[in-house]
């Protein structure tokens, strides 16, 4: 089974190759072959790897092999291995199962949702072994992998300057540019992509709070809320993530003849994206509230013991919702959208600069917004105007201080203010458009009551304290005479 789908690929020719052939390894391998690429496959299930075979081998050139051994000898040097297996586990035994067959100068890509500090441990691994190693988000889902997806590579720039030019080739196109640019060294590009993720985690979240704000306030039907979802992708609110929820909302089950969405269990699973964002969020320091609500907020649907229990024991104290102007309470909800994903957006490329500034990776966030364009699940208009907003700035320290998205969302304020009042007024959750605006408050604020969590801490723990009239630690003898000593 080392020869080719007929079309004339013999051992050794194969330009690049894809180990781990479910859904999406299926389909990038497609996507390559497709762009002209010999690509050889292989599957640790033999059956896997016929099938793509028999299945789309009219679209391009594949060297199917059954072993790895096959595998890598069939590959052009320097070979180019991309990882497509489960994360964790599973692919550190690919990667110690593909280590011994390879050669100096080889390069290994893990293409799958790996945590960051693997591909930090791998990259170093491998290095040490005279392998380059490249950990490459990939966003997109199976459609984005067959007919191009949002690429984030990381890895030493001398592994991307031979990748690189593939790498584009199969990437999505926005206006004729590749999302799909060098991220950084090591783990850069597993980084920014679990931030994609940790942002799309916002954006759903979101989507769904106005949705219920939409359904409550109104009590209009799911297919009602689908047209006006339709209506908002016209706007600035133009993104992949509005445009299928209109179509999902639209959609009607067969079965029942019920709207679809109406029949979905409440409960949103999760694999680990999101919680790895929060986790680096709060060991960077960086406040990213919006992201932090909706993984809390998954975690909370599908606690259903709990859901139980406090449907039977507490009460709401809320008054009916009505509604007098229907257009002005729809405009409200759409600009309280909107300035709710500026902040979660704003919040994720605070975290990128953070994790950039510790690890030395020095990521371009302009660029990373100019590869979310296309390809990508989290793909909008708006993003354009990020990266508009860091090529005016590069060093930009808050995405919300540049002028276009301080402008943006203030003249969305006050609508966002009615309509996270009118939901805590009407006993609806909005974990997360009251936390973005929260933050939005926060942020702005001339003083916080840090001052007072100080003093507390310096209280009870004498962890001491600054003063704003003078440099330095202090602490005060709380328990003594409480005076000042210069800590």
């Amino acid at each position: 089974m080392t020869q080719s789908t007929g079309l004339g690929a013999q051992a050794g020719t194969a330009q690049i190759g894809v180990t781990g052939l479910a859904v999406m390894g299926r389909n990038l391998a497609r996507n390559l072959a497709r762009h002209g690429y010999t690509v050889a496959v292989h599957n640790r299930s033999v059956a896997r790897t016929r099938s793509l075979v028999a299945q789309a081998g009219d679209e391009g050139v594949f060297v199917p092999c059954e072993s790895l051994a096959q595998f890598v000898a069939s590959l052009e040097r320097p070979r180019k291995v991309v990882v497509m297996v489960k994360a964790g586990a599973p692919t550190d035994a690919v990667i110690d199962e593909l280590t011994p067959l390879l050669e100096e100068g080889d390069i290994v890509v893990d293409a799958g949702n790996a945590h960051y500090p693997d591909t930090v441990r791998r990259e170093a691994a491998l290095r040490e072994l005279g392998l380059r190693f490249v950990g490459a988000g990939v966003s997109g889902g199976e459609e984005g992998a067959l007919h191009g997806p949002s690429i984030m590579p990381g890895g030493t720039c001398e592994a991307y300057e031979v990748l690189g030019p593939i790498l584009e080739d199969i990437a999505a196109k926005v206006d004729g540019v590749p999302c799909c640019a060098y991220v950084g060294p090591d783990g850069a590009g597993h980084f920014v992509k679990m931030v994609h993720n940790g942002i799309e985690y916002a954006d759903m979240q979101l989507i769904g709070e106005a949705y219920d704000l939409l359904r409550q306030g109104l009590g209009a039907s799911a297919g009602e809320i689908g047209e006006v979802f339709a209506r908002w992708n016209t706007g600035d609110l133009e993104s992949f993530l509005i445009e299928i929820t209109a179509d999902v909302l639209s959609h009607v089950d067969a079965e029942t003849g019920a709207a679809f969405v109406d029949v979905v269990a409440d409960q949103a699973e999760q694999k680990g994206t999101g919680r790895w964002t929060v986790h680096s969020g709060l060991d960077l320091g960086v406040p990213i509230t919006a992201i932090a609500e909706a993984t809390f907020a998954r975690a909370l649907s599908g606690a259903t013991a709990g859901r139980q229990a406090a449907r039977a024991a507490l009460p709401a104290h809320a008054p009916a919702w009505q509604v007098a102007d229907r257009d002005a309470f729809v405009e409200d909800v759409r600009q309280a959208l909107y300035a709710s994903k500026v902040v979660a957006y704003s919040q994720g490329f605070d975290q990128i600069a953070a994790a950039s500034a510790e690890h030395g990776w020095g990521i371009d966030r302009g660029a990373m917004a100019r590869i979310w364009r296309g390809g990508c699940i989290i793909r909008a208009r708006f993003l354009d105007r990020i990266t508009q907003a860091y090529e005016r700035d590069t060093d930009l320290p808050l995405l919300l201080a540049d002028p276009y998205f301080t402008d943006a969302v203030a003249s969305g304020l006050a609508a966002w203010r009615r309509v996270v009042a009118a939901a805590a007024t009407h006993g609806v959750p909005t974990p997360a458009f009251s936390s973005a605006l929260a933050y939005y408050d926060a942020v702005r604020a001339p003083r916080l009551p840090a001052a007072l969590i100080q003093a507390q801490r310096d209280y009870f723990g004498a962890h001491t304290y600054h003063r704003t009239d003078k440099d330095g630690a202090y602490h005060t003898d709380w328990s003594g005479d409480r005076t000042e000593s210069n800590a």
